[in-house]
């Protein structure tokens, strides 16, 4: 029943217009933003001691809340619902389908990433103190190399198609199944390619990463990492079990 669910919303993201999913996707970016802004005002209150993530990563959920339950177009979201339909049936359309998908989502995702981030190093929608906190706290983040990025991404890819799988079946829940898993993702230091590119951009916005250092150590080691997380382990696992039993009781039928 869930698989169902789950494939059908595929489908009809997948028949979406290019434009509908720009836009949804581009609003997705710029409130993904307020993950990373809340947990900096949550930081620039509390001391540098070894318990304080516990507290102001409590901040990350806040932008998935807005874009899972706002039915915004995530990228990671996709990984599992838009590649189900085409598991079901890969055909060449089909595919073609999810290749205009994700890239329309995810350009337009960390379009609005980057605006947002813009605005954060211009000192629009930050002051110049927490600007200045946010660049020193940001810029003591320990630089990882692209293959340690990538094995952190594939958890973060499997946690979000999970959060999709299981909202269909939440019951009312939907509010603290997505606050606890993404809050593993902020706890366990795993990369999502669209919220971790806010830090990486206000980075390299504020002078202090280079461009292709964000690209190549950080948004295409995400950006695949994810997909192998959600795609390639939940989705078709997800989708390999229910072929699993569709051919245990096609053969039981056929025994009878």
């Amino acid at each position: 029943m869930v698989h169902e669910v789950v494939r059908l919303q595929g489908e009809e993201e997948l028949d979406r217009p290019a434009l509908a999913l720009l836009l949804s996707a581009f609003a997705a970016g710029l409130a993904i933003n307020l993950s990373l802004m809340s947990e900096l005002f949550l930081r620039s209150h509390l001391p540098d001691t070894r318990w304080a993530p516990l507290v102001y990563l409590l901040g990350y959920p806040v932008g998935y809340l807005i874009v899972i339950l706002g039915r915004l177009q995530l990228f990671t979201e996709s990984t599992i619902t838009a590649v189900l339909p085409v598991a079901a049936k890969p055909r060449m359309a089909n595919l073609a389908k999810l290749g205009r998908l994700w890239a329309c989502v995810l350009a337009a995702n960390l379009a609005g990433v980057f605006l947002v981030s813009s605005l954060m190093a211009g000192e629009v929608i930050l002051s110049e103190a927490q600007r200045t906190f946010a660049v020193d706290i940001l810029g003591k983040l320990e630089v990882q190399t692209a293959a340690k990025t990538l094995t952190l991404g594939i958890p973060a890819g499997f946690i979000m198609a999970a959060i999709a799988w299981i909202l269909p079946n939440s019951r009312g829940s939907e509010f603290w199944i997505i606050c606890t898993l993404t809050y593993i993702i902020g706890l366990g230091n795993f990369s999502h390619v669209v919220t971790g590119s806010s830090q990486v951009s206000f980075l390299w916005m504020s002078g202090r990463m280079a461009f292709l250092e964000m690209v190549l150590e950080f948004i295409l080691p995400a950006l695949a990492g994810n997909i192998i997380g959600g795609t390639g382990l939940f989705a078709v696992l997800a989708h390999g079990q229910l072929r699993v039993d569709d051919l245990g009781e096609a053969n039981d039928e056929t025994a009878r």
